[in-house]
């Protein structure tokens, strides 16, 4: 098999400082120079930047696999760092089990259950915020907001959860190159993995929560009581990262799209789309891998065994071939298909309780706030995995 037949080759590098600031111009290279491109900088590694390719590959489990990890480090090559995730780096028939309960616990019936009291936490932040005038959106609200409902809901003690974002911070960086970003992550997150281990056993979990739930599930032999604390890591490591960084977004995807806003505020039942529309137009994960389980092609182009996929998500959702103006941020369009929270059997198995977050926080914001202004110059914290802001110093000016 020729592997380098008909495929693009581009000297590019997703993880310089550059492309993590501003991904776009890189986004757009990659789609137009084919469905399939070969990165120079990472030999064995193809990306996928349109969205046609970077769907099928998701929807294709049994040819693209996890559980070689969902980040550059082959694990059919390379020994994890850590112990792999039950969930995330799995395939069936270990992900089917693993899924089935998460799936139980995270249902839209246990969702409908979880949402009067995520509401009433929205408003009272919201209007905690409303008093203060001006606020970082990030610090003040986007951070706040999961760092509170989320662990309430899982059980977690709210002493000590700031280390949250240590470790996911961590483990979505983990997934790139062994960079600087990825050095200093680490030597952050040595303080913090005793309290995250600590906080997965049972005995640190409120009854009845997320967490005690994955424990009913190793009692009823649903799965395996070693596999329980490595179920709540995985609700730890990704369940509070991705949501403040996707509320994080859509407050600046509204702050710098006034007119949007005023739609919003107009109509507080647009906050779903809203949010919908902020996850598809600044894609809080941009990239995810897979792993060529056999010989085999994408888009026809051949790939050999073993080969690293670059889903890119982020430019997948303006994918001028599936969206028409993607590069605007259009609360009123219905983005069904976006891959921000990925598709197929490994699509984002807390996407429901994510929604609900980025749902209620901005229907009590459009309540309460006839308009946001941009308060100052924002920041960005660089990763190698999210879209993530650091400071986004906002002026909300009460209805």
């Amino acid at each position: 098999m020729n592997e380098t037949a008909a495929i693009a080759e581009l000297d590019i590098d997703p993880y310089s400082s550059e492309n993590l600031i501003d991904p776009y111009p890189m986004h757009e290279r990659l789609r137009e120079a084919g469905p399939v491109v070969r990165l120079t900088p990472y030999p064995g590694v193809v990306a996928c930047a349109r969205h046609e390719q970077v769907h099928a590959v998701f929807n294709d489990h049994a040819t693209f696999i996890s559980g070689a990890g969902v980040g550059l480090t082959n694990f059919n090559l390379e020994k994890p760092f850590r112990p792999k995730s039950l969930i995330l780096e799995a395939d069936p028939p270990l992900h089917t089990q693993t899924r089935a309960v998460l799936s139980r616990i995270l249902s839209p019936k246990a969702v409908m259950q979880i949402r009067a009291t995520f509401t009433a936490e929205a408003e009272a932040l919201l209007d905690r915020c409303v008093d203060k005038g001006t606020i970082c959106g990030i610090h003040d609200l986007a951070q706040l907001y999961p760092l509170k409902v989320f662990p309430d809901a899982v059980g977690v003690e709210e002493d000590g959860r700031e280390n949250l974002l240590v470790y996911g911070d961590m483990v979505f960086n983990s997934m790139g190159p062994r960079n600087e970003l990825l050095a200093r992550a680490t030597q952050r997150v040595e303080a913090v993995t005793g309290w995250i281990m600590e906080h997965c056993r049972r005995e640190h979990l409120r009854p009845g929560g997320f967490g005690d739930q994955i424990w009913q599930a190793a009692d009823a032999g649903e799965i395996t009581h070693e596999q329980a604390p490595m179920l709540v890591r995985s609700f730890l490591s990704a369940g509070v990262d991705t949501t403040i960084n996707g509320i994080g977004n859509v407050l600046y995807a509204l702050a710098h799209h006034p007119e949007q806003y005023a739609k919003l505020h107009a109509d507080p039942t647009l906050a779903r789309p809203a949010f919908e529309e902020g996850l598809r137009w600044e894609s809080t994960a941009q990239t995810f891998y897979r792993t060529a389980a056999r010989d085999c092609e994408i888009a026809g182009v051949p790939l050999a065994a073993n080969t690293k996929v670059l889903c890119m998500l982020a430019a997948a959702n303006r994918d001028p071939r599936k969206w028409p103006n993607p590069d605007r941020y259009d609360i009123e369009r219905r983005p069904s298909g976006h891959v921000a929270f990925g598709a197929g059997i490994h699509g984002c198995v807390g996407q429901a309780v994510a929604r609900l977050e980025g749902e209620v926080v901005l229907t009590a914001l459009a309540k309460r706030v006839k308009r946001i202004e941009v308060a100052g110059p924002h920041t960005r914290r660089l990763n190698n995995t999210l879209r993530a802001l650091d400071t986004l110093p906002l002026r909300l000016i009460p209805a």
